[in-house]
């Protein structure tokens, strides 16, 4: 059975869909007609999101906190059975500078950065795929890495940057091992690059990854989609924004056919 389509499914879970790049994701595909769950910690913010986009419904959830995700998948799935998409958006970014002049490095931080990155999206993956196995048209579980998770080029950020290779080659093996099980599960990899969201808060310059602030290379939130929408509706496998699209034709280039002859 062959996996299916990128945007054949109908409803969407989007965790870190309050704002940023989940709230962006869920808008477009609201505006092509699917349904869209949003995730979060917050849940002010969450209910200002579903007001101001209608989304379907929210739940309030910690992905770092991976011994409540088994009975999150239950309850969600017992009040929306038809969920048949996983978007594992929710991340954080924290800077880890060990012995430099401008950060510290807080082992407890890195921890939920890693709880959060890896865990979080290991655990909702692995634990919805039963169910998405058993769905007549299949599912699709889209994650969220990073250009960073290519190459590592942000020194300031090492827990990241391992975190999101992390996202890429499970996400690999996970397509892998999904298509030669006969699964009709699509799996998904999502490259952004330098996005003009709030992900660098903990910055001292939490502005530093926007344009008005000299980096010329990040995107506006609309740039990022346009190009993410693209490599939806082109039902790519590995959906690159900006510099990612690079990233991946030289990571691709150099390991691709490696991968694919390697197997198991």
């Amino acid at each position: 059975m062959a996996p299916v389509s990128t945007l054949s499914f109908n409803c969407a879970l989007i965790t870190g869909g309050g704002g940023g790049l989940g709230k962006a994701m869920a808008e477009a595909l609201i505006a092509i007609g699917k349904s869209v769950i949003i995730a979060g910690r917050t849940e002010a913010g969450l209910k200002k999101t579903v007001a101001e986009i209608g989304a379907k419904a929210y739940f309030v959830l910690d992905v770092s906190k991976t011994s409540t995700i088994s009975e999150f998948i239950q309850d969600i799935l017992s009040k929306y059975p038809e969920l048949d998409c996983l978007i594992n958006n929710a991340g954080v970014q924290r800077p880890f500078q060990i012995l430099g002049p401008d950060y510290g490095f807080d082992l407890n931080a890195a921890d939920q950065e890693i709880d959060t990155n890896i865990r979080g999206p290991l655990h909702l993956s692995v634990g919805l795929v039963p169910h998405f196995n058993s769905l007549p048209n299949g599912g699709v579980i889209m994650n969220v890495s990073s250009v960073l998770g290519y190459n590592p080029f942000s020194l300031l950020k090492p827990v990241y940057n391992g975190s999101k290779a992390w996202v890429h080659f499970f996400t690999m093996n996970l397509r892998t091992q999904l298509r030669e099980a006969g699964s009709n599960i699509k799996v998904v990899e999502i490259v952004p690059p330098t996005v003009e969201t709030a992900l660098h808060r903990e910055r001292k310059d939490p502005d530093d990854n926007k344009k008005d602030h000299g980096n010329s290379a990040a995107l506006s939130i609309s740039e990022f989609m346009e190009q993410i929408e693209e490599g939806w509706k082109s039902d790519k496998d590995v959906c690159a924004a900006g510099l990612g699209h690079e990233m991946v034709e030289k990571w691709f280039g150099a390991f691709g056919e490696a991968y694919t002859k390697a197997g198991g």
